[in-house]
């Protein structure tokens, strides 16, 4: 994030505190009592809410997460670890004293109530997108546990990667070893996914790997698309590496170790140059719950292609080849929860309209391959399905379906069953 620009100051002005407001189109100089204001509240605490200056460039309503000293300056001088509260987390950043609106300090108060407060403050557009980018989904976790994981991933220790020919900001904590602790940025070789400090790490080691594509079997290719299997057990670095890759943009993700239990499904952009990875679901060898996926993820630069749609289509393919039922397994990240929603909606909705509603939620369940549970859930929000006489009835006016597919928005990149050689784990070998 560039820095902002401040007013120009005197050479007799040698403290680091701003020391001019501005007032319309010209500048007016801070009072005494105003500076002195200032002055009593730096550095500021953790936990203190204030205004700040975001990229749009209007102010925000932040908090302070974390602080820390610069190497440079006088005994104020401090960066800041802010949480912008109307956003998600992703964007939480460290940002300069600058940034910040001194005069819009708040004195800490209830939480609850500066809760209940800003909420009536919101517009209901403000209300939506809140809670479109908030489904964080730590349901699995006590209050106790949910507070040491927001204690110990409350800040970004990695500021950016490159993979490939993207930089890309990550968005949230992920354990890398200690010896990553002073790392602002990750050098990720695109193939096998090892990770370096340094950028002539990396020209060196793309010298050295002999990987074009991810290290297991390709049983996808469909024009420039291509879908590798990669079983954790036979290329456990590979899947502890993308663990910690995916970690950076996961915010719910429990970091797996033990890969061995797991096989990973990398979707790739293929050109002269080699498979490259655009995003990836993982998979459990053997589910008691009947879980098809456990963790998915499109990386930033891939996003909004459709990309995540064909990954949870895949997943679905797969479930109709080992003739099951499939469910994500719990909890979704937000992203994740709006993608399955939107493929649910629609290929149910699809169904509903070639059957003209006479079909049962068994025959939905077999058709697709999605748990009967998904289904209810998904035709109850759309106000699809009654219950009358002891059993669910699906309502399926064409007018409402039509409503609904088109709310529902387009769907993702087809998966062209022809192009899928795959046989089951339990089968192979």
């Amino acid at each position: 994030m560039g820095s902002i620009d401040t007013p120009p100051t005197s050479s007799a002005e040698n403290d680091s505190t701003l020391t001019a407001t501005f007032s319309g189109n010209r500048i007016t100089p801070e009072s005494d009592a105003m500076k002195k204001r200032k002055a009593s509240i730096l550095p500021l605490d953790v936990g203190t809410r204030v205004m700040c200056r975001w990229r749009d460039g209007k102010l925000h309503p932040v908090k302070v997460i974390e602080r820390r000293k610069m190497h440079i300056g006088g005994p104020n001088d401090y960066e800041y670890y802010v949480h912008y509260t109307e956003f998600n987390r992703r964007l939480d950043e460290w940002v300069k004293l600058e940034q910040l609106d001194l005069d819009s300090v708040e004195t800490v108060v209830d939480e609850k109530v500066e809760d209940k407060v800003t909420s009536l403050k919101m517009t209901r557009h403000q209300k939506r997108k809140i809670d479109e980018t908030h489904v964080e989904g730590h349901e699995e976790l006590d209050a106790a546990s949910l507070r040491e994981h927001e204690e110990f991933t409350k800040v970004k220790n990695i500021a950016t990667i490159e993979l490939g020919r993207y930089e890309i900001e990550t968005w949230y904590f992920s354990p890398f070893p200690p010896e990553y602790n002073d790392c602002l940025k990750l050098y990720f070789c695109e193939f096998c996914l090892n990770f370096m400090k340094r950028k002539e790490q990396l020209q060196r080691h793309m010298r050295k790997c002999d990987l074009k594509h991810p290290p297991g079997d390709e049983i996808y290719r469909s024009g420039t698309l291509s879908m590798f299997e990669v079983d954790g057990k036979k290329n456990k670095v590979y899947g502890q590496n993308l663990c910690y890759l995916a970690k950076l943009f996961l915010d719910h993700k429990t970091l797996y170790y033990d890969v061995d239990l797991f096989l990973f499904y990398i979707l790739c952009e293929c050109d002269e140059r080699g498979c490259h990875m655009v995003g990836y679901f993982s998979k459990e060898k053997h589910s008691e719950e009947s879980y098809n996926l456990a963790c998915i993820l499109t990386l930033p630069p891939y996003q909004r292609k459709g990309y995540g749609k064909f990954l949870i289509a895949f997943s679905y393919e797969l479930s109709k080849k080992e003739n099951k039922v499939g469910t994500p397994e719990r909890p979704l990240s937000d992203l994740g929860l709006l993608s399955y929603r939107g493929y649910w909606t629609r290929v149910l909705l699809d169904i509903l309209k070639k059957h003209k509603g006479n079909i049962s939620i068994k025959e939905l369940s077999d058709m697709t391959a999605i748990k009967s549970e998904d289904i209810l859930s998904t035709l109850q929000s759309l106000e699809l399905i009654q219950y009358r006489k002891g059993q669910h009835v699906i309502c399926a006016d064409p007018k409402v379906l039509d409503r609904h597919l088109k709310a529902a928005g387009r769907g993702g990149l087809e998966v062209d069953v022809s192009k899928l050689i795959w046989t089951p784990y339990k089968e192979q070998g």
